[in-house]
C-alpha cells in the first residue's frame, strides 16, 4: 500500500504548482501513515461471523470472516485483507461474549513474541457447549513487561472501556479511573475512534491532547501515531496559556486565590471598568456640512453595547459603525441617499476614533493583570465582595514589576492573562479535547481549557483520589461546571489492569484519608507480581534494591521525594548503575529512570523502588496533598513495588 503511493505520478493530475504542492503534502502524510512499526503486526484478531453483517439472517446467508487490526489493509485489487479495529463490524471483537455472541461463531486472538506469531486462542462464542473462560493470552499482552514508551491497547480494550471509547463526538465524557484502569489508554483510543468516524470534520476543527507536563506528553506521544493518527497535537495547560514568559513561582495560598474562578468575575469587572460613558456629542465634518450626534445618544449605544455583553474587542469594532449609523440616520432625514461607503468613512472619521478612544479605549490583558496584581486600590475596587482583605494582600506582589517583560509571573499568572485575553477577543474552539490527569487544575485553568472547546466535545480523564494540588478537584460535578461542560456523562473504571493485587490493596489503605467515597480498584490480574515494604538504614540499602529489581526484565523506576533525588542520584553514579530522567526513552542497556515524585503521575514501570515514603508526604505543602502524592508514587508498578524507609512509615499506612 505503501510503495503504491510513493510510485503515484501527479504530473498531469494537478492544475498548478499550488495544486502540486498541497498534493504532495497529502502524499507525504500518506506515507508517514503507512510505515512500517518494528514489533507490530498488522492484525491481532479474527471474527467469523455466523451470517454476512447487514444480510438477511432468515434468508440462511453464509457467515463472513474478518481480520481485525490497528489499521485497514487491502491488496493490490482493493480488497480489504485486515478490517480497522475502529469499523462497526470490528466492534464484536471487544464487546462479545457468551451471554451475548453478537451473531460471532467464533473468536480468534493471535500472540506475537517481536513481531512474529507465535500462539492464537480461539473462543467459540455461539457453541453453548463450550464453557466461558478467562483469556491467556489477553493476561500476557497486559502483563507483559514495559520498556520503551507507552503502547497502544487495541488488543486488550475491555467492553467497559470500549463503551466509552465509541460514545459519540457530540457529547463530553468524564471518567473517573484509579491507578492501572487504562483511563489515559482509554483517552487516546477515543480521540483515534473520533478521527476514524467524524474524520472530515475533526479536520476541519482540530484535536488536542492535553497532559501535566512534558514527560508525561513525551510518554504517550507514539501511541497515536502507531494507530495511523498523526495530526493531533499536544500540549500542557501551561503550552495553551503562554501569552507571557513564566519565570516565577506562587506560594500555595496565592495560587489557590488565584485559580479560584471568582478571578473571573474580578476580571470581568476590570475589563468592562476601562468603558467610560461620553460626556460630550461627536461632530462629523462632511464637506460643508456638520452633523452631531448627541451626548445622550451616544450613552444609549454604549449601553446597548454593554447590556449585550459581548466581548469587549467586538464591542469596541462595533461601536465606531453603530455611531456612523447613527449619523447616516440623521443624513437620510434630511434628503442624502447615503450607502454602505458611506457609513465605513464616517465611522473612520477623526472625531469618530477620537470618541471611541475616549469611550472604549483598548485594553492589553498583561498590563491589565499587572495592574491588579500591583496596585492595591485598583484590586480592591474590582474584588470588592468577591475577595476579602487577606486574599487581596496574598495575591499582591510585594515587589512591583515595571513593565510586563520584566514580571516574573508565575504559571497561575499565566491562567488569568490568558482569562483577560479571552474577555477581549474570543478564543478559537476546537472540536474535541482530551483533558488527562485532570484532577489536579484549578477552576481558572478548567475555564482555560473549557474555552479552547466551547462549540467542540471534550474527554476529560483523572482519579480524584490522585489529586496532588492544593486546588485540586474536589467533584467532577464542580470541575464539569468551570469546564462549561455540565451535561457531561461521567464514567466510572473500577478494574485495575496493570497494578497487582498486593500493590493495590496496600496503596487502597490511604483512600479513607485521601477520597472517602471512591471505589478502590479491584485488580483482575493472574499474576499476583511481588511486593515487600523494607526497612534500610542508608542510600546502599537502596541502591541495592534496584540492583535487585534490574535483575528483572522491564523497566525499572526509583520514586523519591523531590528534595531526595539528588542523594540518590549520587548514590548510583558512585555505584556505577546508569540511570535516565523522567519521560527520556529506556533501553536495553539502561533501563532505570529516577523519578522526583512530582513528576510520578501517569508513568508507570515494571518494577519500582519507592524511597521513604514519610519523605513524599513531608514534601508537599499539606497532609492530604503529601498523601496523594504518595498514593500516586506507590501504584506506579506494574510487577513489583519495594518500598524501602529508615524513617518511620506514615501512620496512614498501618
Amino acid at each position: 500500500m505503501r510503495e503504491d503511493v510513493e510510485n503515484l505520478d501527479i504530473r498531469d493530475v494537478t492544475a498548478n504548482w499550488v495544486n502540486a504542492a498541497v498534493l504532495a503534502r497529502q502524499i507525504e502524510e500518506r506515507i508517514k501513515a503507512l510505515a512500517d512499526l518494528s514489533h507490530t503486526p498488522l492484525f491481532f484478531g479474527r471474527l467469523d461471523y455466523l451470517h454476512a453483517p447487514g444480510a438477511d439472517q432468515a434468508e440462511g446467508a453464509e457467515g463472513e470472516r474478518f481480520y481485525i487490526g490497528r489499521r485497514h489493509v487491502h491488496d493490490a485489487d482493493g480488497d480489504p485483507m485486515v478490517i480497522d479495529w475502529r469499523a462497526p463490524v470490528s466492534q464484536p471483537f471487544y464487546r462479545a461474549s457468551k451471554k451475548d455472541p453478537m451473531d460471532i461463531g467464533l473468536r480468534r486472538r493471535f500472540g506475537y513474541t517481536g513481531g512474529d506469531l507465535t500462539a492464537y486462542e480461539d473462543e467459540h462464542l455461539s457453541d453453548p457447549a463450550e464453557t466461558a473462560a478467562a483469556s491467556k493470552l489477553l493476561q500476557q499482552e497486559i502483563e507483559r513487561p514495559r520498556v520503551g514508551p507507552m503502547r497502544d491497547i487495541v488488543a486488550t480494550i475491555q467492553p467497559e472501556q470500549d463503551e466509552i471509547v465509541r460514545s459519540g463526538l457530540s457529547g463530553t465524557v468524564c471518567v473517573q479511573g484509579g491507578p492501572g484502569t487504562g483511563k489515559t489508554a482509554v483517552g487516546l483510543h477515543r480521540v483515534a475512534y473520533l478521527l476514524y468516524a467524524h474524520r472530515e470534520r475533526l479536520a476541519r476543527t482540530g484535536t488536542l491532547v492535553i497532559g501535566p507536563n512534558a514527560s508525561f506528553l513525551h510518554y504517550i506521544e507514539q501511541v497515536l501515531p502507531a494507530l495511523g493518527e498523526l495530526e493531533v497535537r499536544q500540549a500542557t495547560v501551561d503550552d495553551l496559556v503562554a501569552h507571557v514568559e513564566v519565570r516565577g513561582t506562587d506560594a500555595a495560598a496565592a495560587a489557590v486565590v488565584k485559580g479560584d474562578a471568582r478571578m473571573a468575575e474580578v476580571l470581568r469587572r476590570a475589563v468592562r471598568a476601562h468603558v467610560t460613558l461620553p460626556t460630550e456629542p461627536v461632530v462629523v465634518v462632511r464637506g460643508s456640512r456638520r452633523w452631531r450626534v448627541p451626548t445622550y445618544e451616544l450613552e444609549q449605544i454604549v449601553r446597548e453595547l454593554l447590556d449585550r455583553d459581548i466581548r469587549y474587542g467586538a464591542a469596541r469594532e462595533a461601536l465606531p459603525q453603530r455611531i456612523a449609523h447613527a449619523v447616516l440616520v440623521q443624513m437620510e432625514r434630511a434628503g442624502e441617499a447615503p450607502d454602505d461607503r458611506v457609513q465605513d468613512a464616517v465611522a473612520r472619521n477623526t472625531a469618530v476614533k477620537a470618541a471611541v478612544k475616549a469611550i472604549w479605549p483598548p485594553v492589553d490583558p498583561a498590563k491589565l493583570v499587572l495592574r491588579l496584581l500591583t496596585d492595591a486600590e485598583f484590586l480592591a475596587g474590582h474584588a470588592a465582595g468577591l475577595l476579602d482583605e487577606d486574599e487581596q494582600k496574598e495575591i499582591l506582589w510585594t515587589k512591583p514589576a515595571r513593565s510586563v517583560k520584566s514580571a516574573r509571573w508565575s504559571p497561575a499568572d499565566a491562567v488569568l492573562i490568558d482569562e483577560a485575553t479571552d474577555l477581549v477577543q474570543r478564543t478559537h474552539s476546537l472540536g474535541h479535547v482530551v483533558l488527562d490527569e485532570a484532577q489536579d487544575l484549578s477552576p481558572m485553568q478548567y475555564r482555560a481549557v473549557g474555552r479552547r472547546c466551547t462549540t467542540g466535545s471534550a474527554t476529560v480523564l483523572g482519579d480524584l483520589a490522585q489529586g496532588t494540588t492544593p486546588w485540586a478537584t474536589r467533584s467532577w460535578e464542580e470541575a464539569l461546571a468551570h469546564l462549561g461542560k455540565q451535561d457531561a456523562m461521567v464514567e466510572e473504571l473500577t478494574a485495575g489492569f496493570r497494578v497487582p493485587t498486593d500493590v493495590i490493596t496496600y496503596a487502597s489503605r490511604l483512600l479513607p484519608h485521601i477520597a472517602p467515597g471512591l471505589t478502590p480498584v479491584a485488580s483482575v490480574r493472574e499474576n499476583p507480581g511481588s511486593f515487600e515494604v523494607r526497612p534500610v538504614t542508608d542510600t546502599a540499602d537502596v541502591v541495592a534494591a534496584c540492583t535487585q529489581s534490574l535483575r528483572h526484565e522491564g523497566s525499572i523506576g526509583l520514586i523519591a521525594a523531590d528534595a531526595r533525588v539528588p542523594v540518590l542520584a549520587e548514590a548510583l553514579t558512585a555505584a556505577g548503575i546508569g540511570y535516565l530522567g523522567p519521560g527520556e526513552e529506556t533501553t536495553e542497556e539502561t533501563r532505570l529512570t529516577l523519578v522526583p515524585a512530582s513528576l510520578a503521575k501517569g508513568l508507570e514501570y515494571d518494577y519500582v523502588v519507592l524511597d521513604e515514603p514519610q519523605a513524599v508526604v513531608d514534601g508537599e505543602p499539606d497532609e492530604r496533598t503529601g498523601l496523594r502524592r504518595l498514593y500516586v508514587a506507590l501504584t506506579r508498578a506494574v510487577s513489583g513495588l519495594i518500598v524501602t524507609h529508615a524513617a518511620p512509615l506514615p501512620p496512614e499506612l498501618g
